[in-house]
């Protein structure tokens, strides 16, 4: 659940150096420690894979990658997002052989639910492993409101490697895609072949583009409306 073009703009800022005071912290320095990722945001929606920003972490294990993947697939949050895509795809009838009612919306969340999984284990797990590449989402936390975003967008087509370096982001979209190839197996006849396949890989990088700006700001809407809790 965006295009290389946005790599340029996302490009890792090092943060600023603290600027010496007497006795105090720099605000921004303050306000940045305080804008904590937490583990779900608002309870409801996984973020195992956000880093704050002052967070230093070595190396991602595969065993972490696989775990990670199962988090964002299993965990109880992990309910959220299939069954508001199941409410949005029931309401404009996205696929019509799964008819009306109560089966059919059931239908249509287990089928996201599937997809869920499926694309959770290809982006954050398979290719990630094979690509040698971390799946963690390093929060920029500093800058304006464009720059946080472009960067924040640009991660569906940039990321690390396990050295630490950037490079092209081939487990999002090579894992999408693989997801949207998958789904063909067990959605109906009418819903196959390559123009759905395409439409579902986009669908799928967009979420995900779309995950990754709701995590860099969630730390400063937590903080402002919530108290950081």
């Amino acid at each position: 659940m965006v295009c290389a073009g946005l790599a340029a703009i996302g490009q890792t800022d090092v943060p600023d150096a603290p600027v010496p005071q007497s006795g105090t912290a720099p605000a921004a320095q303050t306000e940045t420690t305080q804008a904590q990722q937490t583990k779900r945001i608002l309870g409801i929606i996984p973020n195992f894979r956000a880093v704050s920003t002052t967070e230093h972490l070595p190396p991602q294990s595969v065993h972490e990658k696989f775990v990670t993947a199962t988090q964002d697939s299993f965990d109880y949050s992990a309910l959220f997002v299939p069954t508001v895509l199941a409410a949005w795809n029931y309401g404009r009838n996205n696929t019509p052989e799964f008819g009306k009612g109560a089966g059919a919306y059931g239908q249509y969340w287990w089928h996201s639910a599937v997809d869920q999984t499926i694309e959770n284990y290809m982006v954050e797990f398979v290719v990630p492993v094979i690509a040698k590449q971390d799946t963690r989402y390093y929060t920029l936390g500093h800058g304006g409101f464009f720059k946080r975003t472009g960067y924040a967008l640009s991660r569906a087509a940039v990321t690390r490697n396990d050295a630490g370096n950037e490079t092209f982001n081939v487990s999002e979209v090579v894992g999408a895609g693989a997801a949207a190839g998958i789904s063909n197996a067990y959605y109906p006849s009418g819903e196959r072949g390559l123009g759905n396949t395409m439409s579902e890989w986009g669908v799928n990088v967009g979420i995900d583009a779309g995950t990754f700006w709701f995590k860099e700001f969630w730390p400063d809407i937590n903080r402002k409306f919530f108290g950081g809790k």
